[in-house]
C-alpha cells in the first residue's frame, strides 16, 4: 500500500506543482482580459481595487518574449575608438595619430577583436616607424613614473569602465522611460544587447539610448585671434599663398560693410565687376571656401553689428570684442565636417572649440531657410553634468516653451555661483553633446545651484532630456549598429503559429506513440504532458521569459520525451521476445535503458548549456526551454512513466498493459 502511494504521489506531485507554478500566468491574462474589456473611466476604478493585485500576478507570471507580445530589439556597441581617441592630450593629437585611430576605426567596424589590440597594433605600424610612443599622447596625471604599460592598463581600465557604466546608465534611462520587464544584458566586450517589449516609438527610444548627455558649462571665448584662424583656414582650404582683403560673410550682396572696409576697397577695381548676382555667389563660393559657409557679427555697445572677416577690417575691433556667427542648415553640416579634420582644427587657438546650436534659430525653426548658430567656445568647461542631482521637464513661464530644470549638488552650486559671479555680463553656453541649447548672458550671481536649459521643440523631447541628466552621461558614445521592431499583431501571429507548430507536433506524436506502442503510448503521452507543464512550470518559476526559440527546444523536448520512452519500450520488448514475464520485462527494461538515456541527455544538456553561455538573446531563449526539457524528460520518462505502470498493474494480479506486442498470458 505505501509502495501505492508513493508511485500516486510522483504522479500527482509534480502536476499540483505545475499548475501552482503557472495559475499566476492564467490569473494575469484573466485579469487583463476582463481590464481591456471596460472603458476608460472603469478602468481607472479597476486599477484603484485590482491595480495591486494585478501588478504582483504579473510579475510571477510567464514572460513573453518580444518575438511574442512586441516590441523593440536593439543592439549597442560602445565606441571605444572615440574613448582611445579623447584620452589622448588634444595638444599632442596630429595626423600620424588621426591616422592610427581612423585605421582602427575602420578595421573595429569589420571585427569582432578586441579594440585596443586593433589599436595597439595600427600604432606599432604606423607612428612608432616614425619615433611616437604612447608617452607622445598620452598622459596619467595621477601616476609619477610614466611607461607605456602603465598607460596600456589604464586604457584597458578606462575601456571596462565605459562599457559597465554604459549599460547601468542605459538601464537606468530605460526604467525611467517606464519600459516594463526590459532584458539588458552584455554582449562581448563592447556590446550591449537589449529587448525592449511593448515600445511603439522607435525614433524616441533611439534618441534615448543613444544621446551621450555629456552636459557641459562653457564661456564664449572672445578675442581677434580667432577670426585671423578663420583667415588662415579659409586661404588654406583655397589654396592661396597671397594675402586676401575682400573676404565677405554669408550674405555677398550685402551693403552695410564697416567704413574701414569701404574706404580701403574704393580704390580697388570691383572683382565682381560685370557678373550676375549668381555669378557673384558662385565666385566667391570657389575663392573662399570657409568664410562663405557663415556670416558675423560684432558686439558695439548693445547691439550686434555685421561685419566682414577681412584683414583690414579685424585690427580696427574691440581687442576683445565679442562676436556672433550664424550659418545655415547645409552651412552647418559642412562647417562640421572641415572642423572634423586634424589639419583644419589645429589651425584654431589651442584654448578654442567650435559648436553650433542644437535647434535652429527662433524666428527661421519654421521657414526653409533655416539658421543655426555658431559659437566659439573656451575648450574646457567651467563646469560639468556631473554635478547635476535632479531635473524636471517645465515650462518657461515667459514665452511657454518646453524647458529642462536642473538642481546641482552642494559643490556644484557653489561652484556655479562662484562661476557666474565672477563672469557677470559674459555669455556662458549650455553645451549637451557638442551642441549649444543656450548662450545666456549672466546678469547676475546664481545662487542655489539651479540653472535651465531651453531649445527643446516639444515637450516629449524636454522629457527625454530629462530621463538622460537624471541618468547621468555616457563615459563613451554609443550607437545602433542593430535594430529590429516587432510589432504587436506580428507577436500575435507568432503566438498562433508557435501554438499551431506544438499541437500539431505533439498531435503526431500521439498518434504514433499510441498507434505503434498501444497502452504503453498513451503512459507515454501522459508523461509527455506532464512534462510540459513542468517545463512552462518552472520556466515560469525562475521569471524566465517564453520566445518562439523557446517554443521550438519545448517541441524538441518532446521528441526527447518521446525518444527516452521509445528506448526503455523496446528494451521492455526485447525482453518479451525472450520469454521473460511482463514485470520481470518491465524491470528490465528500465533499468537497461537508463544508462544510454543519461548519456544521451547529459550530452544534449552540455549542448544547452555551452548555447546558454556562448549565446544571447533568442539562442538563450531556446537552450533555457531545452536545459529545462531536458530535466524534466528525465525526470517523466523514468519515474513518472514507470509510476503509471507501476499504478495501473496495482489494480489487480491480472492487470495487463500492452507495449505494442501480443503478450502471453500472466504467469501466477
Amino acid at each position: 500500500m505505501k509502495g501505492k502511494v508513493g508511485k500516486l504521489l510522483t504522479i500527482i506531485v509534480p502536476i499540483i506543482l505545475a499548475v501552482f507554478l503557472l495559475y499566476p500566468t492564467w490569473r494575469a491574462q484573466q485579469m487583463a482580459a476582463e481590464r481591456q474589456s471596460l472603458d476608460s473611466a472603469a478602468q481607472v476604478q479597476w486599477d484603484q481595487v485590482n491595480g495591486e493585485d494585478f501588478r504582483k500576478e504579473k510579475l510571477r507570471a510567464l514572460k513573453l518574449g518580444l518575438d511574442l507580445r512586441g516590441g523593440m530589439y536593439v543592439t549597442l556597441e560602445v565606441d571605444v575608438v572615440r574613448l582611445l581617441e579623447e584620452a589622448a592630450d588634444r595638444a599632442s593629437v596630429d595626423e600620424t595619430f588621426q591616422r592610427v585611430i581612423e585605421e582602427t576605426h575602420r578595421q573595429a567596424e569589420q571585427s569582432d577583436e578586441e579594440v585596443l589590440d586593433i589599436f595597439l597594433r595600427n600604432f606599432d605600424r604606423l607612428a612608432r616607424p616614425q619615433g611616437k610612443s604612447l608617452v607622445t599622447y598620452y598622459e596619467l596625471v595621477d601616476v609619477r613614473d610614466i611607461s607605456e604599460e602603465r598607460i596600456i592598463e589604464r586604457l584597458k581600465r578606462d575601456i571596462n569602465e565605459a562599457v559597465d557604466q554604459a549599460l547601468e546608465v542605459i538601464r537606468q534611462r530605460i526604467d525611467k522611460f517606464g519600459v516594463t520587464e526590459p532584458t539588458i544584458q552584455k554582449q562581448g566586450t563592447r556590446r550591449i544587447l537589449l529587448e525592449l517589449p511593448g515600445v511603439q516609438d522607435e525614433r524616441e527610444m533611439r534618441q534615448l539610448l543613444q544621446t551621450t548627455a555629456r552636459l557641459e558649462f562653457k564661456l564664449l571665448r572672445h578675442g581677434n585671434d580667432v577670426l585671423y584662424a578663420f583667415l588662415n583656414i579659409d586661404r588654406y582650404l583655397a589654396g592661396k599663398s597671397t594675402r586676401d582683403t575682400t573676404i565677405a560673410g554669408l550674405d555677398t550682396t550685402r551693403t552695410d560693410t564697416t567704413t574701414a572696409r569701404a574706404s580701403d576697397t574704393a580704390a580697388k577695381p570691383d572683382p565682381y565687376a560685370g557678373l550676375s548676382d549668381e555669378e557673384k555667389i558662385a565666385k566667391f563660393r570657389r575663392e573662399h571656401p570657409f568664410l562663405s559657409l557663415f556670416a558675423g557679427q560684432v558686439l558695439i555697445g548693445e547691439r550686434y553689428q555685421p561685419f566682414d572677416i577681412a584683414e583690414e577690417v579685424i585690427p580696427k575691433l574691440p581687442a576683445d570684442a565679442e562676436f556672433s556667427f550664424v550659418t545655415t542648415e547645409d552651412g552647418k553640416r559642412q562647417l562640421q565636417s572641415l572642423l572634423a579634420r586634424p589639419d583644419i582644427r589645429r589651425m584654431l587657438p589651442a584654448d578654442a572649440e567650435i559648436a553650433f546650436s542644437a535647434k535652429p534659430e527662433r524666428g527661421s525653426d519654421n521657414t526653409p531657410n533655416r539658421t543655426y548658430g555658431m559659437y566659439v567656445l573656451k575648450r574646457d568647461p567651467e563646469l560639468t553634468g556631473d554635478v547635476v542631482t535632479d531635473a524636471y521637464a517645465t515650462f518657461d513661464q515667459m514665452t511657454n516653451r518646453p524647458m529642462v530644470l536642473m538642481y546641482m549638488s552642494s559643490d556644484g552650486a557653489e561652484r556655479w555661483a562662484k562661476i557666474t559671479g565672477a563672469n557677470i555680463g559674459k555669455r556662458i553656453a549650455i553645451v549637451l553633446d557638442g551642441e549649444v541649447y543656450s548662450a545666456p548672458v549672466v546678469r547676475s550671481k546664481i545662487t542655489g545651484g539651479s540653472s535651465q536649459i531651453e531649445g527643446m521643440a516639444n515637450v516629449e523631447e524636454a522629457k527625454l532630456l530629462q530621463i538622460v541628466l537624471k541618468a547621468g552621461a555616457l563615459k563613451a558614445p554609443v550607437k545602433i549598429i542593430e535594430e529590429r521592431v516587432v510589432g504587436p499583431s506580428l507577436g500575435e501571429d507568432s503566438i498562433r503559429s508557435g501554438i499551431s507548430a506544438s499541437l500539431i507536433a505533439f498531435a503526431l506524436v500521439v498518434l504514433f506513440m499510441v498507434t505503434y506502442y498501444s497502452l504503453g503510448g498513451v503512459v507515454a503521452v501522459i508523461a509527455m504532458l506532464i512534462n510540459v507543464m513542468l517545463n512552462l512550470g518552472i520556466l515560469s518559476g525562475f521569471g524566465g521569459t517564453l520566445s518562439l526559440p523557446g517554443i521550438a527546444g519545448i517541441i524538441l523536448t518532446l521528441a526527447i520525451a518521446v525518444d527516452a520512452n521509445i528506448i526503455i519500450f523496446e528494451r521492455i520488448r526485447e525482453e518479451l521476445h525472450r520469454g521473460r514475464s511482463l514485470r520481470a520485462s518491465i524491470d528490465e527494461g528500465f533499468r537497461h535503458a537508463l544508462p544510454p538515456i543519461i548519456d544521451s541527455h547529459v550530452t544534449t544538456f552540455l549542448t544547452g548549456l555551452i548555447l546558454f553561455v556562448l549565446g544571447y538573446g533568442p539562442i538563450q531563449g531556446f537552450a533555457t526551454t531545452l536545459m529545462i526539457g531536458i530535466l524534466t524528460t528525465l525526470f517523466t520518462s523514468i519515474l513518472v512513466s514507470r509510476a503509471i505502470i507501476e499504478v495501473w498493474l496495482a489494480r489487480s494480479p491480472n492487470a495487463r498493459i500492452s507495449f505494442g506486442e501480443v503478450l502471453p498470458a500472466p504467469q501466477s
